[in-house]
């Protein structure tokens, strides 16, 4: 039986689906600028979002710690007791000095931030379900699989929110991962590597991190790009490859990994996407869920550049803006987008019949 979790309780329902706490931010006496990760990025996500009067510190979801239960639905006892050991943390978010920490400050200051953005992942997945969207504006720390991380990936949330679905919500057997990142997501890959309920799509640049061969077998569409891809090919390529993924398999639930990292001059996603292509780009995502009423979760994954911040806020402007999202859902009790569409169906065909 599943384990009673807080990340499940209703959210309110005045709330846009929007997930985020301060505790995503990782800062700790300059060590986070020994990794070209903008530390800060998912706070500065939310102020341009609060300038632009689309939110408002109430009006957001605030995302709760996941803890070593909600961890081992996914984690082995094995792996989350390495991460006692600063050296493994270290070379974990890639940044060397960590080694050098007592392991509590690693906790509080560089795990704790990772574990709320878990958390985060996997109230969004449930809010998606019930309201048709979320977003939650960290985690996709898709290089971590049960039990090993890698890459600035400690906890593998994109696994946990799908297995929690499977696990906790009724109607929910079936999902289609997005992953749109500029590296491919070896850590899903390898979590979902038999499992037939779960359908990959991976668009990454095949010559960067992390080229795990194994872990290409789980991907169902494999989009392989080359070194400086721009815009036209790429979203192109997307629009075919989204389309193409949702027709095959009609999922209960879409997880996008929404990478900035394709970011023309990112120095390790190597890709030449403007923010205009990026913006583009999840729109493109977006419209393709909406128009087949498949709720989709979206999470923030790597962008390494000081501008991606204002670019991911662009994004979900530009998403409202087109109604793409929207709180309606939210106002109207959140009922289930997909039932609404039952009873609009069955009426229909009833008027039909008539």
């Amino acid at each position: 039986r599943p384990h009673r979790t807080e990340l499940y309780e209703d959210a309110p329902s005045a709330c846009w689906p929007i997930v985020y706490s301060p505790d995503y931010n990782i800062t700790f006496m300059g060590l986070e600028k020994l990794h070209p990760f903008d530390a800060g990025k998912w706070g500065k996500v939310i102020n341009f979002l609060k300038e632009e009067k689309l939110i408002a510190d109430d009006l957001i979801v605030q995302a709760q710690e996941a803890t070593d239960e909600d961890l081992l639905v996914v984690h082995t006892r094995r792996y989350l007791n390495k991460l006692k050991w600063s050296f493994v943390v270290a070379t974990i978010t890639e940044i060397p000095p960590v080694a050098f920490l007592p392991n509590f400050v690693v906790q509080r200051k560089v795990l704790k931030p990772l574990r709320t953005q878990t958390g985060g992942t996997i109230m969004a997945g449930k809010l998606a379900v019930d309201r048709g969207w979320a977003i939650n504006v960290g985690g996709g720390f898709h290089h971590c699989s049960s039990d090993k991380g890698g890459g600035f990936c400690a906890y593998a949330d994109i696994t946990l929110a799908i297995k929690f679905l499977f696990e906790r919500v009724q109607g929910v057997s079936k999902a289609t991962i997005i992953d749109l990142d500029a590296h491919q997501g070896n850590g899903h890959e390898r979590d979902f590597m038999d499992d037939h309920r779960v359908y990959i799509m991976d668009a990454y640049n095949r010559y960067i991190y992390p080229g795990d061969g194994f872990a290409k077998r789980a991907i169902k569409r494999k989009v392989e790009l080359e070194w400086g891809t721009e815009d036209t090919e790429y979203l192109q390529k997307v629009h075919t490859h989204v389309e193409g993924a949702l027709n095959e398999l009609k999922p209960d639930i879409i997880v996008y990994n929404a990478g900035t990292d394709i970011l023309d001059g990112d120095p390790l996603g190597g890709l030449a996407i403007s923010p205009q292509g990026i913006v583009k780009r999840d729109e493109v995502v977006f419209k393709s869920a909406r128009s087949r009423r498949i709720p989709i979760l979206m999470v923030t994954s790597g962008g390494y550049q000081k501008r991606t911040a204002r670019i991911i806020a662009d994004s979900i402007l530009n998403l409202h803006n087109l109604g793409l999202i929207d709180k309606e859902l939210v106002t109207s009790g959140a009922e289930n987008p997909r039932v609404e569409q039952m009873i609009r169906d069955s009426t229909k065909d009833l008027t039909n019949l008539s």
